[in-house]
Protein backbone atom coordinates (compact mmCIF):
# COMPACT_ATOMS: atom_id res chain seq x y z
CA UNK A 1 0.00 0.00 0.00
CA UNK A 2 3.00 2.32 1.04
CA UNK A 3 3.96 2.05 -2.44
CA UNK A 4 0.93 2.96 -4.50
CA UNK A 5 0.86 6.21 -2.02
CA UNK A 6 4.24 7.26 -3.47
CA UNK A 7 3.60 6.28 -6.92
CA UNK A 8 0.45 8.04 -6.92
CA UNK A 9 2.10 11.17 -5.46
CA UNK A 10 5.30 10.89 -8.12
CA UNK A 11 2.53 11.01 -11.11
CA UNK A 12 0.54 13.77 -9.38
CA UNK A 13 3.82 16.16 -8.82
CA UNK A 14 5.08 14.95 -12.40
CA UNK A 15 1.51 16.63 -13.76
CA UNK A 16 1.17 19.83 -11.32
CA UNK A 17 5.16 20.77 -12.06
CA UNK A 18 6.54 18.85 -15.02
CA UNK A 19 6.47 21.92 -17.22
CA UNK A 20 8.16 24.56 -14.15
CA UNK A 21 10.65 26.39 -15.43
CA UNK A 22 11.55 28.50 -12.46
CA UNK A 23 13.78 25.66 -10.41
CA UNK A 24 10.90 23.60 -8.76
CA UNK A 25 10.50 20.61 -11.49
CA UNK A 26 10.38 17.40 -11.13
CA UNK A 27 13.48 16.86 -10.91
CA UNK A 28 14.06 19.16 -8.10
CA UNK A 29 11.31 17.09 -6.39
CA UNK A 30 13.22 14.05 -7.33
CA UNK A 31 16.59 15.47 -6.19
CA UNK A 32 15.36 16.52 -2.81
CA UNK A 33 13.62 13.41 -2.44
CA UNK A 34 16.88 11.13 -2.73
CA UNK A 35 19.05 13.64 -0.55
CA UNK A 36 16.40 13.17 1.87
CA UNK A 37 16.18 9.19 2.10
CA UNK A 38 19.76 9.26 1.93
CA UNK A 39 20.51 11.61 5.05
CA UNK A 40 17.50 9.51 6.74
CA UNK A 41 19.34 6.46 5.88
CA UNK A 42 22.79 7.38 7.28
CA UNK A 43 21.33 9.14 10.77
CA UNK A 44 18.87 6.15 10.71
CA UNK A 45 15.99 8.01 11.78
CA UNK A 46 12.81 8.86 11.05
CA UNK A 47 9.65 7.16 8.83
CA UNK A 48 11.01 6.70 5.41
CA UNK A 49 7.27 6.34 3.97
CA UNK A 50 6.66 10.27 5.86
CA UNK A 51 9.82 11.81 4.68
CA UNK A 52 9.49 10.40 1.18
CA UNK A 53 6.17 11.79 0.71
CA UNK A 54 6.78 14.70 2.31
CA UNK A 55 9.66 15.16 -0.22
CA UNK A 56 7.83 14.43 -3.05
CA UNK A 57 4.86 17.29 -2.00
CA UNK A 58 6.95 19.89 -0.51
CA UNK A 59 6.07 22.36 -3.22
CA UNK A 60 2.87 21.39 -4.04
CA UNK A 61 1.49 24.34 -2.13
CA UNK A 62 4.22 26.79 -2.59
CA UNK A 63 3.08 30.21 -3.13
CA UNK A 64 5.74 30.96 -5.52
CA UNK A 65 4.37 28.09 -7.43
CA UNK A 66 0.10 28.82 -7.42
CA UNK A 67 -2.12 31.77 -7.59
CA UNK A 68 -1.80 31.63 -3.91
CA UNK A 69 -1.06 29.36 -0.96
CA UNK A 70 -4.33 28.43 -0.44
CA UNK A 71 -5.09 27.66 -4.03
CA UNK A 72 -2.06 25.16 -3.55
CA UNK A 73 -2.89 23.65 -0.47
CA UNK A 74 -6.41 23.06 -1.50
CA UNK A 75 -4.75 21.17 -4.91
CA UNK A 76 -2.46 19.16 -2.48
CA UNK A 77 -5.80 18.03 0.08
CA UNK A 78 -7.72 17.11 -3.30
CA UNK A 79 -5.09 14.75 -3.91
CA UNK A 80 -4.64 13.38 -0.65
CA UNK A 81 -8.51 12.48 -0.44
CA UNK A 82 -8.01 11.14 -3.83
CA UNK A 83 -5.58 8.56 -3.10
CA UNK A 84 -6.95 7.74 0.50
CA UNK A 85 -3.96 8.87 2.70
CA UNK A 86 -5.08 8.10 6.37
CA UNK A 87 -5.52 11.06 8.67
CA UNK A 88 -2.41 10.51 10.71
CA UNK A 89 -0.07 10.39 7.16
CA UNK A 90 -2.02 13.61 6.27
CA UNK A 91 -1.08 15.67 9.47
CA UNK A 92 3.06 14.55 9.84
CA UNK A 93 3.02 15.38 5.61
CA UNK A 94 1.69 18.71 6.15
CA UNK A 95 3.75 19.05 9.14
CA UNK A 96 6.51 18.74 7.04
CA UNK A 97 5.65 21.07 4.29
CA UNK A 98 4.14 23.85 6.38
CA UNK A 99 7.65 23.73 8.45
CA UNK A 100 10.06 23.46 6.49
CA UNK A 101 10.26 26.41 3.96
CA UNK A 102 13.34 29.27 4.28
CA UNK A 103 10.14 31.60 4.56
CA UNK A 104 8.32 30.57 6.89
CA UNK A 105 11.45 31.43 9.43
CA UNK A 106 10.58 28.44 11.69
CA UNK A 107 13.45 28.00 14.43
CA UNK A 108 12.30 24.76 16.00
CA UNK A 109 10.72 21.84 13.57
CA UNK A 110 8.00 19.91 14.61
CA UNK A 111 9.77 16.10 13.50
CA UNK A 112 13.16 14.55 12.41
CA UNK A 113 10.99 13.32 9.48
CA UNK A 114 10.70 17.62 8.78
CA UNK A 115 14.42 18.18 9.85
CA UNK A 116 15.47 15.57 7.18
CA UNK A 117 13.04 16.73 4.39
CA UNK A 118 14.33 20.48 5.19
CA UNK A 119 17.87 19.61 4.90
CA UNK A 120 16.72 17.61 1.43
CA UNK A 121 15.84 20.99 0.23
CA UNK A 122 18.24 23.06 1.33
CA UNK A 123 20.70 21.12 -0.16
CA UNK A 124 19.73 21.47 -3.77
CA UNK A 125 19.31 25.11 -3.21
CA UNK A 126 23.10 25.00 -2.81
CA UNK A 127 26.50 23.77 -4.90
CA UNK A 128 26.53 23.85 -8.84
CA UNK A 129 22.91 22.80 -8.99
CA UNK A 130 21.88 25.68 -6.56
CA UNK A 131 23.68 28.59 -8.92
CA UNK A 132 21.74 26.53 -11.85
CA UNK A 133 18.55 27.03 -10.24
CA UNK A 134 18.89 30.67 -9.10
CA UNK A 135 19.75 31.97 -12.46
CA UNK A 136 16.38 29.90 -14.02
CA UNK A 137 14.33 31.54 -10.84
CA UNK A 138 15.91 34.72 -11.42
CA UNK A 139 15.01 34.87 -15.09
CA UNK A 140 11.29 33.17 -14.64
CA UNK A 141 10.82 36.47 -12.36
CA UNK A 142 12.17 38.72 -14.59
CA UNK A 143 14.94 39.64 -12.01
CA UNK A 144 18.16 41.07 -13.00
CA UNK A 145 21.48 38.73 -12.73
CA UNK A 146 22.88 41.27 -10.86
CA UNK A 147 22.80 45.11 -10.20
CA UNK A 148 25.14 47.24 -7.87
CA UNK A 149 22.63 49.59 -7.27
CA UNK A 150 20.00 47.20 -5.62
CA UNK A 151 21.10 46.31 -2.14
CA UNK A 152 21.21 43.49 0.09
CA UNK A 153 18.03 43.06 1.87
CA UNK A 154 18.93 42.16 5.77
CA UNK A 155 15.32 41.83 6.93
CA UNK A 156 12.32 40.83 5.31
CA UNK A 157 8.51 39.32 5.59
CA UNK A 158 7.35 36.60 3.57
CA UNK A 159 5.74 38.34 1.25
CA UNK A 160 8.57 40.91 0.66
CA UNK A 161 10.90 38.46 0.10
CA UNK A 162 8.91 36.56 -2.43
CA UNK A 163 7.67 39.95 -4.21
CA UNK A 164 10.64 42.29 -3.34
CA UNK A 165 12.98 43.78 -5.96
CA UNK A 166 15.99 41.92 -5.61
CA UNK A 167 18.81 40.22 -7.88
CA UNK A 168 19.81 36.12 -8.84
CA UNK A 169 23.22 37.45 -7.24
CA UNK A 170 21.58 39.20 -4.41
CA UNK A 171 19.71 35.75 -3.35
CA UNK A 172 23.52 34.37 -2.57
CA UNK A 173 23.73 36.63 -0.02
CA UNK A 174 20.15 36.79 0.90
CA UNK A 175 19.74 33.13 1.87
CA UNK A 176 21.97 30.63 0.03
CA UNK A 177 24.80 31.30 1.67
CA UNK A 178 23.30 30.97 5.03
CA UNK A 179 21.63 27.50 4.24
CA UNK A 180 24.97 25.38 5.29
CA UNK A 181 25.19 26.96 8.79
CA UNK A 182 21.36 26.29 8.95
CA UNK A 183 21.29 22.23 8.43
CA UNK A 184 19.89 20.19 11.05
CA UNK A 185 21.75 17.07 10.97
CA UNK A 186 25.52 15.61 10.70
CA UNK A 187 25.00 14.23 7.07
CA UNK A 188 23.29 17.50 5.53
CA UNK A 189 26.67 19.32 7.21
CA UNK A 190 29.70 17.28 5.51
CA UNK A 191 27.52 17.15 2.02
CA UNK A 192 27.44 21.16 2.12
CA UNK A 193 30.33 21.55 2.89
CA UNK A 194 31.38 21.07 -0.61
CA UNK A 195 28.44 22.88 -2.11
CA UNK A 196 28.89 26.03 0.04
CA UNK A 197 32.46 26.67 -0.80
CA UNK A 198 31.89 25.72 -4.49
CA UNK A 199 29.66 28.62 -4.38
CA UNK A 200 31.92 30.96 -2.79
CA UNK A 201 34.68 30.70 -5.74
CA UNK A 202 31.86 30.79 -8.19
CA UNK A 203 31.30 34.25 -6.94
CA UNK A 204 34.60 35.44 -6.44
CA UNK A 205 35.06 34.54 -9.80
CA UNK A 206 31.58 36.49 -10.90
CA UNK A 207 32.63 39.46 -9.41
CA UNK A 208 36.38 39.58 -10.62
CA UNK A 209 34.43 39.05 -14.16
CA UNK A 210 31.63 41.76 -13.37
CA UNK A 211 34.98 44.17 -12.89
CA UNK A 212 36.63 43.22 -15.63
CA UNK A 213 39.38 42.81 -12.90
CA UNK A 214 41.80 41.19 -15.67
Amino acid sequence: MENYYIKSAEKFVKEQLGEDKSGHDWHHIDRVRKLSLFIAGKEAKGNKTIIELGALLHDIPDGKLNDSEESGWKKLRSWFAEAQLDGETIRKVEEIISSISFSAKKETLPSIEAMIVQDGDRLDAIGAIGIARTFAYGGVKGQPIYDPSIAVREMWSKEEYRSGKSSSINHFHEKLLTLASKLNTETAKVIAKERHDYMESFLKQFYKEWDVSL
